[in-house]
């Protein structure tokens, strides 16, 4: 349950950022259909959630722990450029340390975004971001 409460967070806050952007781009989070316009770049947010653990004997504690990534999903043949620009955004958006509560949890932004390897599909190129996070609950 208190993973479905990180993920709201992070989401919350990308689409709040992606509409807000002077460019807005879709953003499309988890098992949701979309069916992109032709060369359009848009984002697929994914929450990868680790094992919960309990770090006291008396198992009052949870520590929720995972990563979170932004897929930046742009055409084939535009480079790198476009996808580049959006990980620095989204390093900015999500900065090492930051802090979102929500519904009693605050989950802990716990390395900066980095992107992985590019990823050439067909007509599109897929550049992940991703960040580790953690969140403690008594």
């Amino acid at each position: 349950m208190s993973h479905n409460i990180i993920a709201a967070a992070f989401e919350s806050r990308l689409l709040t950022w992606a509409k807000a952007r002077a460019k807005p781009i879709k953003v499309v989070a988890e098992n949701e259909t979309y069916t992109p316009a032709t060369g359009e770049t848009y984002l697929r947010a994914f929450t990868l959630p680790a094992d919960t653990a309990s770090n006291t004997l008396g198992g009052d504690h949870r520590l929720y722990t995972g990563v979170f990534q932004v897929n930046i999903v742009a055409p084939s043949g535009k480079y790198r450029t476009e996808a580049s620009t959006i990980v620095d955004e989204l390093a900015a958006l999500f900065q090492l340390n930051l802090r979102i509560p929500r519904a009693g949890l605050v989950a802990l932004v716990m390395t900066p975004v980095a992107p992985g390897p590019g990823i050439p599909d067909g007509n599109t190129f897929t550049v992940p971001a991703s960040f580790q996070y953690r969140s403690d609950s008594n």
